[in-house]
Parts: C-alpha cells; structure tokens; sequence
C-alpha cells in the first residue's frame, strides 16, 4: 500500500475534488454519508498543503507512523493557518464536527451539513488555486 505521504500535493487535490462532489451530492439524501466526504475533503486539503507547503517536519511524523494521525492532521492545520489565514482553521473545526457529530454520531441533519458545506467548499477551492498556480 502507498503511504499517504508518498502521494504528492495534486493526487490530494484530486481525490479532495471527488470526495466534495459527492459528499456535495448527498447531503439532501444522506447527511451521514455527506458529513464523512466533506471530512474527508478536509483531511485531503490538509494532505496536499503539507505536501505543497513542505512541512517537513509534519511529512516526517507522517512516514515515522506510517500513516496519518488526527494528531499530525491538527499540527499541520495550525502551520497551514499560520499561511492562509485563521478562516482556514475555523474552516477545519467545521470538517472535525462533520466527522465527529455528522458521521460517529449520526446527529446532522441536511441542513447541519449544508451550513458546514461553503467553508469546506472554500478549503477545497484555495488549495486548488495555490496547487495549480505554483505547478
């Protein structure tokens, strides 16, 4: 099996743009099911902008484990805020609660994943910006 940090920043971006296609595509049908894409998409952004951003130290930890941990993920969310602004942490507390009350907990509706659903569309839509200007 390939390890996530083996996948560079666009494979990312590729995979991010599927998951919030469908996740987009779910929410009036099945808000658990969408809740855990457009968490998904969120991991993924953060993925590929550790990858783009060389956050070496975070890619390190990543292959050291052999895999990501909701730990790396938040550490690599705070040094990404650090360059795009807080937007992008408030950004992934919204994505956390997706996973976490959306999809463990099966507690979102529709309309709780609608609401969550621009501020991961905007995660999605910055990271293919930056990925595709500076390649």
């Amino acid at each position: 099996m390939v390890l996530d940090v083996e996948l560079d920043a666009r494979q990312h971006l590729e995979f991010a743009l599927r998951y919030f296609w469908e996740g987009k595509s779910l929410i009036g049908k099945d808000p658990v099911q969408a809740s855990e894409k457009l968490y998904e998409v969120a991991e993924e952004v953060v993925k590929a902008l550790t990858v783009q951003f060389s956050l070496s130290d975070i890619i390190r930890r990543v292959d050291e484990r052999g895999g990501w941990t909701a730990a790396e993920l938040e550490k690599a969310v705070l040094k990404i805020s650090g360059k795009l602004g807080e937007w992008f942490f408030d950004s992934w507390d919204k994505a956390w609660a997706l996973h976490v009350w959306g999809f463990h907990e099966a507690k979102f509706d529709s309309e709780d994943v609608e609401k969550r659903m621009p501020a991961i569309e905007k995660m999605v839509l910055e990271a293919r910006r930056i990925i595709w200007e500076q390649q």
